[in-house]
């Protein structure tokens, strides 16, 4: 009796063992097909298209440049006696600069003085005699002629000298000097390099969607990459109308320095455009568009799976974009990771 116990017993036991076995080769099974799975699938991130607010603001990068800057050219020719103003120093407009050799340019004067002078005595006593009948009309209009003549040379003549005085056609700061104490001038040689930064511009370039947004007149708020977050108050003095060659479009900000003209020329800066137009819209990331922004189109995810859906877009901000039609609200739609991605593919959320 004992015997047959035993033996029922030890085929129990076999026959538990054998279920188990069986048991972990049918799950050993379903996790490698469930591995199979997870390997084709793509890794991609995803989002939720979602009704938001449109900020249409954006920020546009460049640099800053001299309202005024010009560089002075002779006007007369001889030595150099005297420079009063060097490189870094502030000027106003009229000041002056520079002294060149005047000998020449007085003695010039004085002898255009004196010939006016006579010009004008035989024109009054010529005028005298013609009354009288004492001189032919010929001789008194050379006369005319020579008074007229010899006062140009005159007023020649003292242009010449006062340019002898080279002073400064506008405010600002001397970026550059070209000449020393004993150097020659001939007309058009440099003199200086004169800018003022009481007012500077800063260039930005802005996209087709972005010049749309702006009007000269708007006020901007304008920070240097070097001025430690301060900010300035600018305007828009001018907008493009041609784009450039890689279809941005040229915009100038004028910005008023602070006092101690903190703003330099060929600074870096910031120019943050706030533009007050708001409205809730139906919004993507832009790395969620698929192709161009004129034929876009989106990965949409579902079950597990990716379609390829055409979309219909408006607004483009800079990392925003408006989806008219294509998706709707709680759809998840692929935001990186589409490269690997085809119709129909796996997809796994990362």
């Amino acid at each position: 009796m004992k015997k047959v116990i035993y033996i029922v017993v030890v085929l129990v036991a076999l026959a538990a063992i054998g279920f188990k076995l069986m048991s972990n080769k049918e799950q050993m099974a379903a996790n490698a097909a469930v591995a199979d799975i997870k390997s084709d699938a793509i890794p991609v991130a995803i989002t939720e298209v979602r009704a938001e607010r449109l900020d249409k603001s954006f920020t546009a990068q460049g640099n800053f440049a001299p309202i005024q800057s010009l560089t002075l050219l002779s006007e007369t020719q001889g030595q150099i006696k005297r420079v009063l103003k060097r490189k870094g120093d502030k000027v106003r407009a009229g000041e002056l600069l520079a002294v060149v050799e005047s000998n020449t340019m007085a003695a010039d004067l004085a002898t255009a003085q004196t010939n006016a002078e006579k010009a004008k005595r035989d024109l009054e006593r010529f005028e005298n005699l013609a009354a009288g009948e004492a001189i032919t009309q010929r001789q008194l209009e050379d006369a005319r002629l020579a008074a007229k003549s010899t006062q140009a040379q005159l007023i020649a003549a003292r242009q010449r000298l006062a340019k002898t005085r080279i002073t400064a056609p506008i405010s600002g700061e001397i970026n550059e000097i070209y000449v020393e104490v004993g150097s020659f001038l001939n007309p058009g040689t440099k003199l200086y390099h004169i800018v003022n930064v009481d007012k500077l511009k800063l260039q930005v370039k802005v996209n087709e969607s972005e010049v749309l947004l702006i009007s000269k007149g708007d006020k901007v708020t304008v920070k240097a990459d070097a001025g430690a977050g301060q900010e300035y108050e600018g305007t828009v003095t001018a907008i493009a109308a041609q784009a450039d060659p890689t279809l941005k479009f040229d915009v100038e900000v004028e910005v008023k320095n602070a006092e101690n003209n903190n703003l330099r020329a060929g600074m870096y800066g910031t120019a943050f455009f706030e533009i007050t137009d708001q409205r809730e819209a139906q919004l993507l990331p832009r790395e969620a568009i698929v192709g161009s922004i004129q034929n876009p189109s989106v990965y949409v995810v579902k079950d597990g799976v990716a379609t390829v859906r055409k979309v219909k877009v408006g607004t483009v901000t800079q990392n925003k974009v408006e989806v008219l039609a294509g998706v709707q609200p709680g759809e998840k739609v692929v935001q990186s990771g589409q490269i690997n991605l085809r119709e129909g593919s796996k997809v796994s959320v990362l």
